[in-house]
């Protein structure tokens, strides 16, 4: 990568999560300090007209320029449709996978990143990251291996993978954009997901684990440290909210990264926000497992 070319970002939210966008774009724009322009393609999955604003006015438009996707334009047509699962997470958090639709002809590489993240170190050197002949650049998970009985691929057996095998956090991928589309990668995920429908486990992270075995180049885990982890990381590059986010006040998390993200947050147009009653939080989740099971029987 040179710095001419600007550093491609992609990142999908929903309207309630708005806010934590606008979050992970200040921190964004706080740390990045090299000549790089930062282009930022939001898949919109129901942002309203006013968060779309706060979000714009989180960063300077000379540091990062925003091009906004409805989320139901951004599946292509000969797609598989994406088989609804019954966990709490939104159906939003499957967008990344169609990340490489919504990029313009020639785009060599992106960084798909969660929004319940905040930056801690130039993203600039994310970017920069040697892939070598993988496809993707990724994390080690919290749960390590596809053995884990709490996370991980269920039928890791069945699939012919080691119980030793390093499973990846899906939050931060880099992704070798050319090597994505050449070999269909998004249909591969999708149908895996019904191939393996009753050991799903996480949404598409179980897929993408599946498909980019021996595919995918780990990276240095300072890019995704997961603010619920018992083991205190003293210089993160990235934070990741992986369960109760701070803009909750059940928030779960390492307070020293709780407080990293208030400090983002205000500098941005959510800087009055006051953290949100737990019941609130548990409403959301049985709402969007409700609704995912809703959807499920009307195919």
């Amino acid at each position: 990568m040179t710095t001419t070319e600007p550093i491609n970002i992609v990142v999908a939210s929903n309207n309630f999560y708005a806010i934590l966008l606008g979050a992970l774009v200040k921190s964004i724009e706080l740390t990045h300090k090299t000549a790089e322009k930062i282009d930022l393609y939001i898949i919109d999955d129901g942002i309203s007209k006013e968060s779309r604003e706060n979000i714009r006015a989180s960063a300077s438009e000379e540091v990062i320029r925003m091009k906004w996707f409805k989320s139901a334009s951004v599946i292509p047509d000969n797609l598989v449709k994406v088989p609804s699962d019954k966990s709490a997470m939104p159906m939003t958090t499957y967008l990344r996978i169609f990340a490489p639709y919504i990029l313009p002809e020639g785009t060599k590489r992106y960084i798909y990143l969660d929004v319940d993240m905040i930056l801690q170190e130039d993203i600039s050197k994310l970017w920069n990251s040697d892939l070598g002949d993988n496809m993707v650049g990724a994390v080690q998970d919290i749960s390590k291996t596809v053995s884990n009985s709490w996370a991980g691929i269920p039928n890791y057996k069945e699939l012919g993978m080691p119980p030793e095998t390093k499973y990846f956090n899906a939050g931060l991928l880099v992704v070798d954009q050319e090597k994505w589309l050449k070999e269909d990668m998004t249909n591969q995920v999708i149908q895996c997901l019904y191939d393996n429908g009753p050991y799903v486990n996480l949404a598409d992270q179980y897929g993408l684990n599946v498909v980019l075995y021996q595919k995918w180049k780990e990276l240095d885990p300072r890019w995704n440290t997961f603010a619920n982890d018992v083991i205190e990381v003293p210089d993160p590059f990235l934070i990741h909210f992986l369960d109760i986010k701070p803009i909750y006040r059940a928030y779960n998390g390492n307070k020293r990264f709780g407080d990293e993200f208030y400090k983002c947050l205000k500098l941005t147009p959510w800087k009055n926000h006051k953290p949100i009653p737990e019941y609130v939080r548990i409403s959301r989740k049985t709402f969007s497992k409700m609704k995912k099971i809703f959807f499920s029987y009307l195919k």
